[in-house]
């Protein structure tokens, strides 16, 4: 009876599954975490970096826009409201920077697409040797922007140039590139084109791949020549892809920069002599860095954020008329 009474007062065992239902409640919800915060924490690097280097410098531009501020002095601000943009509105230099810009971006933005065009339709036809053509069409792309300028400063040389050279073989005689306003565009222009043709073929060439082959039978079919078959298919087909590489290519006219700086080492930001090819990254440039003007700069570079704004407004409603119209 007494080790009866002992048994039955004694306290109960916890069951043995209670440890393991906690770990498998744990595991549970860490899995319910993960899946439903871990897609947030893989992207999240590039949300920190992007505030960091890409969020804050606008927001800061667009703040020490509307003050007077220099680079020796950034903390000390005098609020000036909109005077630095209106003072653009007046600005000779910023228009003519404006001008070269646009001038700039034309004459190399055009025969470079163009180019590109042409050279990804050869590609894409069964050429041999095909992967190698493409390695060298992407070496431009890779060279240093310095490397390549230099390069050009020397062909594009007044008395011992290779341009002079040749043009000298036809009887033309020695142009002045570097100090003429359209020799010196087309010359900065000509460094932009072999730097970026081959980029925007291959993205062309891409494109290419992507379009169903019975478009090019039906038309082998019907008698169209490569060219023909080049006009009336494979144009209509990448009309999604030009849009972006002119989107893209005006972007980087707008932002042209180390081509101009070093054609004419000695002229610095100015641009030439007589400012014949000083682009807005120039211009911003020189208020900025050799003027020590932070504020200005910051206006010069919020009004090319406004210009590209209202270019891909524009793109955007040539787009939705095009659509309308179909």
């Amino acid at each position: 009876m007494a080790s009866e009474t002992t048994t039955t007062n004694a306290p109960a065992a916890p069951p043995r599954h209670t440890a393991g239902a906690a770990g498998t409640a744990w595991r549970g919800r860490g899995h319910r975490w993960a899946a439903r915060w871990g897609p947030y924490a893989h992207i999240a690097p590039f949300f920190v970096l992007f505030a960091a280097f890409g969020l804050f410098p606008l927001l800061y531009t667009g703040w020490a826009s509307l003050h007077r501020v220099e680079l020796t002095a950034p903390t000390d601000m005098e609020w000036v409201g909109l005077r630095n943009y209106s003072r653009l509105l007046t600005d000779e230099f910023f228009w003519n920077a404006l001008r070269n810009t646009v001038t700039i971006g034309l004459l190399s933005t055009v025969p470079q697409l163009l180019m590109a065009l042409g050279i990804a339709h050869l590609l894409h036809c069964r050429l041999r040797g095909s992967t190698f053509f493409r390695v060298v069409a992407l070496t431009p792309y890779a060279t240093s922007v310095a490397a390549a300028t230099l390069v050009f400063v020397l062909i594009f040389g007044r008395d011992f140039g290779l341009a002079n050279w040749v043009l000298g073989l036809v009887g033309v005689h020695p142009v002045d590139w570097q100090n003429g306003t359209w020799t010196s565009q087309f010359a900065v222009s000509t460094i932009v084109i072999w730097r970026w043709t081959g980029y925007n073929a291959l993205i062309y060439l891409a494109a290419m791949q992507a379009i169903p082959g019975e478009l090019y039978e039906s038309a082998a079919l019907d008698g169209a020549s490569r060219w023909r078959q080049l006009v009336h298919v494979t144009v209509p087909s990448l009309r999604p892809t030009i849009l972006f590489t002119c989107v893209v290519s005006t972007i980087g006219a707008l932002q042209l920069f180390g081509e101009p700086l070093l054609f004419n080492g000695s002229a610095g930001a100015t641009g030439g002599s007589d400012h014949q090819f000083q682009t807005l990254g120039l211009y911003l440039y020189e208020q900025g860095w050799v003027n020590l003007h932070l504020g200005r700069a910051s206006a010069i570079a919020w009004a090319m954020f406004l210009i590209l704004l209202l270019a891909g407004a524009v793109v955007a409603l040539l787009g939705a008329y095009r659509r309308r119209a179909r």
